[in-house]
């Protein structure tokens, strides 16, 4: 079993994030590479995602795909 999994199966919730940051202004506070498991029991506790979504401009995405050569 994932250790996410176990993490969260110890915590007893069955919904989770698994968080990742890189660089000082995505809030990497440690400079090694490490996830965070953030339960979420419900729809109040836990991570919440705020930022403004928007919609992606399809040809910046054909760019990027190509760059990336999928």
């Amino acid at each position: 079993m994932p250790i996410a999994k176990k993490i969260a199966a110890a915590l007893g919730v069955d919904n989770y994030n698994v968080l990742q940051n890189n660089g000082k202004l995505a809030h990497q506070e440690v400079p090694h590479v490490h996830f965070h498991v953030i339960p979420k029991p419900n729809e109040h506790e836990g991570l919440t995602i705020g930022w403004p979504a928007t919609k992606a401009d399809p040809e910046k995405l054909k760019e990027l795909a190509s760059r990336l050569k999928l």
